[in-house]
């Protein structure tokens, strides 16, 4: 497929080899999709500008890939907005820097957008390097939705399926409520109309947040799984591996779960958020106490961590190098 009116968005921080490995994955394979393609570096306190310049000159890029260097690090949402406002294409494509773009699946993307002129975004399957899938796309975080990840227990997931975040990986096109930003095409057009992403939250909560500002103006969200890009999951924040061993969480999740309860449901939604994971915990330790296989997911100092900022939902995140 050949369109040119496209351009990729691309946020370094102290991620320089997995950038240049995802900008191997663009070019050539849909380079006769992308018109521009521009990698944001949030401000890395290591020698990435140095290696994602190299390997631009090296590899005779430097007309269609332009390197911008932030004046700080503000974040996921920051960073991308400095490289959407750069973009002057119709569709604009957000790319995590450890992702690999399978051959097509940009052009996969586009056709979907092209073809559904009501879709404000496109996502494609998410998938680790051997082709498992990854789950990609989900329901809007409820209050109550607290409660089915805490408690981590079969029976209170299927009682509220109908709340539970994850939605099931599928290979039909789909439209969920929201989708993984760690790639995801949207319109220039809703960027026009809804604004930017939301700068105050430094990491996380920030993709469900545009979505959910999406969905009010009208724009429908397509998943297409037959696009398929390599999500490595390793990127500048680890935050994955320190859910995975139950480390305490960045103090900057915490304060965008607040921003984010608080902004859609009130202070009442916030405290009820609060109260059901406080019970799904009640529900974890015993079957802690109750069975040696049991495994829980919560993590260290989780129970005092979500009442972050709590008494002032809309202060401004502390930055983690101030932590």
């Amino acid at each position: 497929m050949s369109f040119s009116n496209l351009s990729v968005v691309i946020v370094n921080y102290v991620t320089p080899k997995l950038t240049c490995e995802c900008l191997a994955s663009l070019y050539p394979n849909d380079s006769d999709v992308i018109q521009k393609t521009f990698i944001v570096d949030n401000k890395s306190p290591d020698d990435s500008l140095d290696v994602i310049a190299d390997y631009i000159d090296k590899n005779s890029l430097s007309e269609v890939v332009s390197v911008i260097p932030s004046e700080r690090n503000g974040g996921f949402s920051a960073g991308n907005n400095l490289g959407i406002n750069a973009c002057d294409s119709e569709f604009i494509l957000l790319l995590n820097s450890d992702t690999i773009v399978r051959p097509l699946a940009i052009g996969l993307l586009v056709k979907t957008l092209i073809d559904n002129p009501m879709a404000g975004m496109a996502s494609p399957s998410l998938e680790w390097e051997d082709g498992s899938p990854q789950e990609s796309c989900f329901r809007f975080h409820r209050p109550i939705s607290e409660l089915i990840r805490s408690a981590c227990t079969g029976p209170i997931t299927k009682l509220l399926k109908r709340y539970d975040v994850p939605i099931a990986v599928s290979d039909k096109i789909s439209r969920p409520e929201w989708t993984s930003f760690a790639c995801v095409l949207v319109r220039r057009e809703v960027f026009d109309q809804i604004g930017l992403l939301d700068e105050e939250y430094f990491m996380y909560f920030e993709d469900v947040d545009f979505c959910q500002r999406a969905r009010v103006h009208g724009w429908d969200i397509i998943h297409n799984p037959d696009a398929r890009m390599v999500h490595l999951g390793s990127g500048s924040s680890g935050i994955k591996d320190k859910a995975a061993q139950r480390k305490r969480m960045p103090r900057y999740l915490y304060e965008s779960r607040t921003r984010y309860y608080y902004k859609y449901f009130g202070r009442g939604g916030l405290l009820a958020a609060n109260l059901f994971w406080y019970l799904g915990w009640c529900v974890a330790m015993t079957r802690t106490l109750l069975s040696v296989s049991y495994q829980s997911n919560i993590c260290e100092a989780q129970w005092k961590d979500i009442w972050t900022n709590f008494g002032n939902p809309n202060t401004p995140y502390v930055h983690p190098k101030n932590y």
